[in-house]
């Protein structure tokens, strides 16, 4: 039997990713898999004023830190809460107000120092424990770190091809979706999903214990159920709920019903926690609360080509 963590959508944050790592030897799992958006979405300005003082806008308050332990502290909170902080001085920070383009550049550096600094943390703790670790991209993360996620001795970059995770299942990978309102690095139209899929698909050898990692879910089904957002992206509101609608992919729902794999593991849509069967497969969203340090998974226990039992998990 084979014992599999699942994951998704961490943006960023430093806390989940230093779970998920753990959690291999918490869980006794035998293989990790983090399946997309893995990359933060903000910079957080500390300017160094001429007095010494760092003032920083932290959770919607304006602080003055007085002291490196003070700036130390604000620094990991928002790398656990999945920013990524910067200190800077005056100078430098009305430079980047005035030129975006300089933001553009500064923030990938950023994210890529930060991934490599994951990618460290995952060959360290992995070593010598016999898990293997399985890290894509989501359509949220820039192709600068498709090179990072591949770096590692102990972490693989399964994106767009077949790889096995334990010599009885295979796995394919997609971290592309179907397009969304915010037009996101890696957002294609269905028919290039559904190319993408069959593609990989045509070099499996054994569909009945396939998995798919694909990081949009099939849609209509439990797992998509996405606010609905007005002309200015902002969820529509009925009777004090969130007006919801289906934002899954045609093309994933289609492959799934055609090749029937052992499993679909999914994300990308953080409210849409659940299991649903199609056929013959399960089909999970672990869901996402990145920001509040909550790390959401599914275990899953897969012998041949029966999934014996799943938890979702969180913690």
């Amino acid at each position: 039997m084979t014992k599999v963590y699942f994951v998704s959508d961490i943006h960023g944050a430093s806390l989940c990713f230093r779970k998920f790592v753990n959690a291999g030897k918490f869980y006794d799992a035998d293989v990790l898999i983090l399946g997309g958006d893995v990359t933060g979405k903000t910079i957080v300005p500390m300017v160094r004023m001429t007095d010494g003082t760092v003032r920083v806008r932290d959770r919607g308050a304006d602080r003055s830190l007085k002291s490196q332990s003070e700036v130390e502290d604000v620094v990991k909170s928002l790398s656990d809460a999945g920013s990524y902080p910067y200190v800077a001085d005056r100078k430098e920070f009305e430079e980047l107000e005035a030129k975006p383009e300089l933001v553009v550049g500064l923030f990938k550096r950023l994210m890529i120092e930060n991934l490599q600094s994951w990618i460290r943390l995952a060959d360290e703790r992995l070593a010598g424990t016999g898990i293997k670790c399985f890290i894509s991209p989501g359509n949220d993360d820039f192709f600068e770190i498709d090179e990072v996620l591949g770096s590692g001795k102990h972490v693989t970059n399964p994106e767009g091809r077949v790889v096995e995770i334990d010599g009885q299942h295979e796995m394919i990978t997609l971290g592309y979706t179907n397009r969304t309102p915010w037009n996101s690095p890696r957002e294609v139209g269905e028919d290039v999903l559904q190319s993408k899929i069959d593609e990989m698909v045509g070099g499996v050898k054994n569909m009945e214990t396939l998995i798919f990692n694909i990081h949009v879910p099939p849609i209509d089904t439990p797992l998509d159920q996405a606010p609905k957002l007005d002309e200015n992206l902002k969820p529509i509101v009925s009777g004090g709920d969130p007006v919801m609608v289906s934002a899954g992919s045609t093309a994933v729902q289609g492959c799934i019903e055609r090749y029937q794999p052992l499993v679909g593991l999914h994300g990308h849509i953080h409210e849409s926690r659940g299991m649903v069967q199609i056929g013959r497969t399960m089909c999970f969203n672990p869901g996402s609360e990145y920001g509040s340090g909550i790390l959401k998974g599914v275990l899953l226990d897969l012998e041949d080509d029966v999934v014996k039992s799943y938890l979702l998990t969180s913690g």
